[in-house]
């Protein structure tokens, strides 16, 4: 149909059919995934374009009648971390241009998704009309001033980050504070738009603590902590697990915490998650230390609603996905006080925000809500009427939905006038 509204979707890494969990399968999949599936139910017909990473994967995955992931041949069909990816977006790009002319499709519009993507992206309007929207996901400039070690690919990454801002029709920011960065740190010239992340408001929030828990086998009285996400130093569980022994609360018998995600072993999560549990050794909080592993997209719901507080300990984060699943679900949040959870988390309000890696700071913040169970009370209910106001996916993809709409009532050669 010629009227029909078609939008490519580009998350080069981060596949949106991978169960969550997996190696390099975060926040970011998960943006794409529902971001393409209640754009589909507003009547988009939705492509979303990642890397195929392994052989027996299928090439194309249906998740509604107008969404599709299409896993496109870039390089091996092998996982390959995503620092080392940058060699194969040339066959990419070729890959995607032909799948287009196998199917008959023009897009007049690609969302491109974290650097790696945005020059996907940059590489097609060379060839096609096509207008471009990109969400950064995360940020080069922000995450090289936090490491010790800079890799090779910076001075690129850096470069197509800038370039992108640049010359894409519009940037997604997904908070003020990440919108504030791409501003001092990459680039005063670009259209920037604040469009949040969302969360399923249905699926977080639909079981009751004591079902969760009688599910999961946790007893009543426990008071639990939960982290949720993968295993990686940037994601700060150190700080968690150091925390944790610092708590004065840690005498009590029912002190429980959680550290929920999935690793392989040998793999940089498998090896960071050795790493991790050295450490529980070390701080002496094996006993009340449990590692699930992943987790899968049925039992997260239970596992937020279990718990009596969730922490998200990152040094960096440009939004914070697992704050607003757990604000979902009825559950106060310990984060750091960085990025995008500024944004997210409403400190004394919905949780606490603390300096990043700070340990000390994160027992305090963990024991004063554990300690006062009619604040968690108030802190949940506060937290779950601020997602419903703010983070649901199909208010996100309303939004979006608008921007693109926007974007393509434009003429090709404006570029709208120049944010502030």
């Amino acid at each position: 149909m010629k009227d029909t509204k078609r939008i490519a979707l580009i998350s080069v890494h981060g596949d949106p059919a991978v169960e969550i969990g997996k190696e390099e399968a975060g926040g970011q999949n998960v943006y794409v995934r529902q971001v393409g599936e209640a754009l589909a139910k507003q009547g988009w017909q939705v492509d979303m374009f990642t890397r195929k990473s392994s052989a027996t994967q299928a090439s194309v995955v249906e998740h509604h009648p107008n969404c599709r992931t299409i896993r496109l041949v870039a390089g091996p069909e092998k996982f390959i971390p995503r620092q080392k990816i940058y060699d194969n977006l040339p066959e990419f790009v070729k890959s995607l241009l032909k799948f287009q002319q196998a199917e008959g499709i023009e897009y007049q519009l690609v969302h491109t998704n974290y650097w790696l993507s945005a020059a996907v992206g940059m590489e097609l309007k060379k060839v096609q009309p096509i207008k471009q929207i990109h969400t950064y996901h995360s940020l080069g400039a922000v995450k090289y001033n936090s490491v010790s070690t800079i890799p090779l690919i910076a001075n690129t990454r850096l470069g197509i980050e800038k370039a992108c801002l640049e010359t894409a029709e519009r940037i997604v920011a997904t908070s003020p504070q990440e919108k504030e960065h791409m501003r001092s740190l990459v680039s005063k010239k670009g259209n920037i738009e604040i469009i949040p992340c969302g969360t399923d408001i249905e699926r977080f929030g639909s079981v009751s603590r004591a079902e969760a828990r009688a599910q999961l086998g946790i007893s009543e009285d426990s008071l639990v902590v939960l982290y949720v996400g993968r295993f990686d130093r940037r994601k700060g569980i150190e700080t968690l697990v150091r925390a944790m022994s610092r708590s004065t609360l840690r005498g009590e018998a029912n002190l429980k915490l959680i550290i929920a995600g999935g690793s392989r072993p040998g793999k940089s999560d498998g090896l960071e998650r050795d790493r991790i549990e050295e450490i529980v050794d070390e701080v002496g909080i094996r006993d009340l230390t449990e590692f699930p592993g992943r987790v899968s997209h049925q039992e997260l719901p239970n596992y937020y609603a279990a718990a009596n507080l969730c922490v998200v300990p990152s040094h960096y984060e440009p939004f914070g996905l697992v704050a607003i699943e757990a604000m979902a679900s009825g559950t106060p949040v310990v984060a750091s006080d960085v990025g995008g959870l500024q944004f997210t988390v409403v400190s004394e309000k919905t949780g606490l925000l603390c300096p990043p890696q700070d340990d000390a700071a994160f027992a305090v913040a963990i024991d004063r809500i554990l300690s006062q169970p009619s604040w968690q009370v108030e802190l949940a209910t506060a937290a779950r009427t601020r997602v419903e106001s703010l983070f649901s996916w199909h208010g996100v993809a309303a939004q979006l939905s608008e921007l693109y709409d926007e974007v393509l009532s434009e003429p090709m050669e404006s570029r709208g006038p120049v944010s502030a």
